[in-house]
């Protein structure tokens, strides 16, 4: 992590919003939930110097916030402090708060300056340092889909745009209808007004396969960890504006049945020490390097093993059915959206892959991991893809991938691959904590259950 000092960053901050009352220091969870703490301004100056006293549990909560029984990070350890640093380049405004206030993403290591295992971040330095050290060097952006969400004062629900002059709900998808974003416009301009307050690179916004569901791209970079903050924080972007505009909006995977779930979709390219895309040229399947289909040859050996990751809740596994453009078998191909590795069209220079599998409540750094990890995989070992599907060819839909909870969690605890990128120690807690979360949602009773079951039977 590149050296922070108060003169460079905190101060200079400050000189700039001299108001500035509270910094809100945030960092992902293992499940990439943004948790933190608000401080006022003259008690962090040492997050961006020598560092700051942090609690570890922080990283080891379940989707609801609670520590975990069966490990004993964040519990019987005693819940012990780790050192804070102020990640360079986060420190940003938060323009949606009452109180003036700026927020930095952190990073948590060891007292003596070693990584700290659980640290989503620090999974992802391990994970991308076998392709630095082979001389390659990733350039990556996320994409993500989310929903405006209502309530009905009865069950949730689409935001569903309005036919003009009424207040009727506009049935159907309406993909890519513009009159959709201009419905929304005063919460896209805050999307973009607060994107740009905290350098938050988006592009282009989509109106998706579904009412009330919208895509916003993020611009690549040639830092794996900062494309993954990104991700995070245009989360917390679009939540921020949605609640300003009187709305709400999700990144569950499935938050509703019928229609398509929401995805997290990775694009990658890899360049060479002289800044050559290793991913560009020619080969008997296209024109796109044997590099890159080894590489995806990679992804696709180690897609079982990194489902946990890329579908991490109970919610994540409602996403992987037939008919709803969500690819569950490690199919690749040029130019089409059904396969779970897609090369899109682009220039030489521009060659990459795109990984469509995860859903948008996945953590963007264990996601990234896990495809640098394939990536690695895939150009050391020089593993075959398969057969590629061909662009315009019709596939039939397959179900390869372990696509319920228990099934994933036992290609991942079986797997071989992950654990020699993302760390032994890491993989065993990430799998021992998922399925006690996964155990704690089995033994709540819901509504469901008695919608269906209590007359009945």
């Amino acid at each position: 992590m590149a050296e922070l000092t108060e003169h460079n960053t905190l101060h200079a901050y400050l000189q700039q919003a001299p108001d500035t009352r509270f910094v809100e220091l945030l960092v992902a969870d293992m499940n990439g939930i943004l948790r933190g703490k608000r401080a006022p301004v003259d008690e962090v100056a040492k997050l961006f110097g020598s560092g700051a006293n942090f609690c570890a549990a922080t990283l080891v909560l379940d989707s609801k916030g609670a520590t975990f029984d069966q490990v004993v990070y964040g519990g019987e350890d005693g819940d012990p402090d780790l050192r804070a640093r102020a990640v360079a380049g986060t420190l940003a405004p938060v323009p949606w708060g009452r109180l003036p206030m700026a927020q930095a993403m952190v990073e948590l290591s060891q007292f003596n300056g070693q990584p700290y295992f659980l640290d989503s971040r620090q999974v992802l330095r391990r994970a991308l340092k076998p392709l630095t050290e082979m001389g390659l060097h990733p350039v990556m952006a996320v994409e993500l889909e989310f929903y405006l969400v209502a309530h009905d004062g009865v069950d949730f629900h689409p935001r569903m745009p309005r036919i003009p002059g009424s207040n009727l709900p506009q049935d159907g998808l309406n993909y890519a209808l513009l009159d959709d974003l201009l419905e929304v416009d005063d919460f896209l301009a805050d999307v973009d007004a607060f994107c740009r307050l905290q350098n938050i690179p988006a592009g282009a916004t989509l109106a998706e396969f579904a009412p009330g569901q919208f895509e916003v791209n993020l611009h690549h970079v040639d830092d794996p960890l900062r494309a993954c903050e990104h991700g995070l924080l245009l989360k917390r972007a679009i939540k921020a504006a949605a609640s300003k505009n009187g709305m709400a909006a999700t990144f569950m995977a499935k938050p509703f049945a019928g229609i398509p779930g929401s995805g997290l979709h990775i694009h990658v390219s890899l360049l060479d020490d002289n800044g050559q895309n290793v991913f560009a040229g020619s080969c008997a399947d296209g024109p796109f390097s044997d590099t890159l289909r080894h590489a995806i040859g990679g992804l696709g050996e180690v897609m079982a093993e990194s489902m946990a990751i890329f579908a991490p809740n109970a919610n994540s596994y409602r996403r992987y059915v037939r008919g709803s453009f969500v690819p569950c078998t490690p199919n690749w191909g040029i130019n089409h959206r059904g396969v779970a590795m897609r090369i899109p069209l682009s220039s030489p220079a521009n060659s990459r892959v795109e990984m469509r599998v995860a859903g948008a409540d996945a953590n963007p750094y264990l996601v990234t991991a896990a495809v640098l990890a394939g990536l690695h995989h895939g150009i050391s070992g020089r593993c075959e893809p398969g057969p590629m599907v061909r662009e315009s060819q019709v596939i039939e839909e397959v179900i390869t991938f372990p696509v319920s909870w228990p099934q994933a969690l036992d290609a991942f605890a079986a797997g071989r691959i992950l654990p020699t990128y993302l760390g032994e120690e890491f993989c065993r807690v990430f799998a021992v904590c998922r399925r006690e979360e996964a155990s704690r949602f089995r033994s709540e009773i819901t509504n469901r259950d008695y919608q269906w079951y209590l007359r009945a039977v």
